[in-house]
């Protein structure tokens, strides 16, 4: 027993250990729950306005994330380059970093308002009920056309991620769910003089309060003390090299989460050929899921953040052992949920049942319940994808991330989901089982990368050295 008890000290302690992950992440974690507590409360208000309006908010959503959550995760991959140039004692180059992250937002926001009038013809494409397509396209051109504050918020973020100050962030992330919560009862249900807007006024609500959050993270960054050790003012000029890195390094990282959001948007509206019961029941599985898996997302940033630190200062043993830390948290934690999704579904699904039709609610709910079990067993896998896919971009290894989701999103889901609903007639559990073999395959194949320790490779040396250096912050 004293040995066992030594072991799990031992886990615990010193650098990269459970406790320093835990003590960085667990504000990201906390920040991404207010982000999907955000979601949460929306799907609910919506559930409450039509299951029309929630069938097509979610699918609206999954399809807009994959280019919002692409160009997020670009401006994101500004957490390894503050990481980098914190560990290796080169403040002076955090600043000009981040003001890249900065430009490459505006250019997005740029992209997106430019492709927001293709979005018609995706979800016409679809060909799912014409109350559910009118919400769908209402709700992501809105949240299209006005993206450039939720890309620029999470780049902004990133500054303090990098660097392990991670209650500012979820102090602010606290203020942006609170904005959000209140703009989305307001202008969903149409208080206050907010107009009567559904779907249209949930998108509007989550512009404006990633827009507050974004305004108070750039008020913190240009404080006198900042400006004066990181250069957040005076390294404000367009430097091409870094930019360049930047886009080198994070569009692949950044690739890696978007076919994924993608893969799993088109998946949506296969599922929608199938009926909108099918297609609201889906939605309501993976916004329960979210709630869950989210907030996880954030143990996947300060993972990125302590191995990209310990790379910068040349110990890549301290940010393995960071990940092996990482994964015994993920496991535990969703052995815990999965266990809930199997034997208390009710409590999971009584927000939704409080404010809805009892007549329309009761169908919903029971298939609710059987793809919850689904979410229970792919759970696990999908935590391994989140933590060994964050570790690979802290050390700069992107790339292989990217080309695993590709492959497996057509080949293991959409393709054999298409085919089988199509052609066959299959219904929802057979697109189900589809899913949750690609979220298997890319967990298990992003575990096996990290364990041959081929990441290491790719960033050896160290970041003062340039000419030799392949580390993503390099000069």
């Amino acid at each position: 027993m004293s040995r066992a008890l030594a072991r799990i000290r031992e886990a615990f302690a010193g650098p990269g250990g459970t406790s320093e992950v835990l003590r960085v992440s667990y504000p990201l974690i906390l920040s991404h729950l207010s982000f999907t507590l955000q979601t949460f409360v929306d799907r609910v208000f919506l559930t409450w306005y039509s299951p029309e309006a929630i069938a097509g908010a979610v699918a609206g959503l999954f399809i807009t994330w994959s280019v919002v959550g692409l160009l997020v995760a670009v401006g994101e991959y500004v957490t390894t380059f503050v990481a980098q140039y914190h560990g290796a004692q080169r403040p002076e180059r955090i600043g000009p970093a981040v003001w890249q992250g900065i430009y490459f937002a505006f250019g997005a926001g740029v992209l997106m308002a430019a492709l927001a009038p293709s979005l018609q013809s995706v979800f016409d494409w679809a060909g799912h009920d014409p109350k559910v397509r009118e919400h769908e396209v209402r709700y992501a051109s809105i949240l299209m056309t006005g993206g450039f504050p939720v890309v620029l918020m999470a780049t902004l973020a990133s500054y303090f991620a990098g660097r392990g100050k991670t209650l500012l962030i979820l102090r602010v992330n606290v203020l942006v769910t609170l904005v959000n919560v209140v703009l989305d009862y307001l202008w969903i249900f149409g208080l206050l003089g907010f107009p009567r807007a559904g779907v249209a006024g949930a998108a509007a609500a989550t512009i404006a309060a990633e827009a507050v959050g974004a305004s108070v993270y750039l008020a913190l960054m240009l404080r006198a003390e900042d400006r004066r050790l990181r250069a957040t003012l005076s390294g404000w000029r367009f430097d091409r090299a870094l930019f360049s890195r930047l886009v080198r390094y994070g569009l692949p990282s950044g690739l890696h989460w978007a076919i994924e959001i993608l893969g799993f948007g088109v998946f949506l509206l296969i599922v929608g050929r199938i009926g909108t019961l099918e297609l609201a029941a889906t939605g309501m599985a993976f916004n329960l899921n979210g709630l869950v898996f989210v907030p996880m997302l954030g143990l996947g940033v300060g993972v990125t953040s302590i191995v990209g630190r310990y790379i910068g200062a040349g110990r890549p043993e301290l940010a393995e052992r960071s990940t092996w830390s990482a994964i015994g948290i993920s496991f535990a934690y969703m052995t815990v949920w999965g266990l809930f999704y199997f034997l208390a579904p009710l409590l999971l699904l009584a927000p939704y049942r409080a404010g809805a039709n009892p007549a329309e609610f009761a169908p919903l709910e029971a298939l609710t319940i059987v793809l919850l079990r689904f979410v229970a067993v792919y759970s696990i896998f999908d935590m391994l994808n989140v933590v060994c896919a964050a570790a690979l971009r802290g050390a700069g290894d992107t790339v292989f991330a990217m080309w695993s989701s590709t492959f497996f999103a057509l080949f293991a889901m959409l393709l054999p989901t298409y085919v089988a609903v199509t052609f066959f007639g299959s219904g929802i559990y057979t697109a189900w089982t589809a899913a949750s073999a690609y979220v298997f395959c890319v967990g298990t194949l992003l575990f096996f990368r990290f364990r041959s320790g081929r990441w290491k490779s790719v960033s050896r040396c160290t970041v003062g050295s340039p000419k030799r250096c392949r580390s993503s912050t390099c000069g």
